[in-house]
């Protein structure tokens, strides 16, 4: 999984995180508490850099993509809110759900389980722009464990 910061032009933080159970492809959210950076999760570098480049094409959203194909929803405002009507925000976040769980995931909501990746006040380990940290100790933890 990377941390894109969506402020900022920095080098990407970078972990491995277990259980999301893609198989292929990425998805990506700039809905991400509390910090609204750009999370993905995926299976190769490549996919990652085009799910961060969607959100960033989209200036903000959510996005599950998978060689040439991918679906998105656009959240043009401040990276959280659509400028669509509920109807068709709702139909797209049902279609993006969708791709998400034919790419392997197994989680019930990957997209809400993805935004909490970053919220580094809840235990235990999270990932923010600066790097892994730690909940439970409060304080930043190296990503190689001896």
């Amino acid at each position: 999984m990377a941390v894109v910061n969506r402020y900022q032009n920095t080098k990407p933080a970078v972990a491995f995180i277990k259980n999301f159970g893609l198989k292929k492809g990425a998805i990506a959210s700039s809905v991400a508490h509390d910090c609204h950076n750009i999370v993905v999760v995926g299976t190769s570098d490549e996919e990652i850099c085009n799910a961060v480049n969607l959100i960033i094409k989209n200036t903000g959203g959510i996005c599950a993509v998978n060689g040439a194909e991918n679906k998105s929803l656009a959240l043009p405002v401040a990276g959280i809110i659509s400028d669509k009507n509920g109807w068709e925000t709702g139909k797209l976040y049902e279609e993006i759900d969708a791709m998400a769980k034919t790419l392997g995931s197994n989680l019930r909501a990957p997209f809400m389980t993805l935004s909490f990746m970053a919220l580094l006040v809840i235990p235990d380990l999270k990932l923010s722009d600066k790097g892994l940290f730690s909940g439970n100790s409060f304080s930043f933890v190296d990503l190689e464990v001896i």
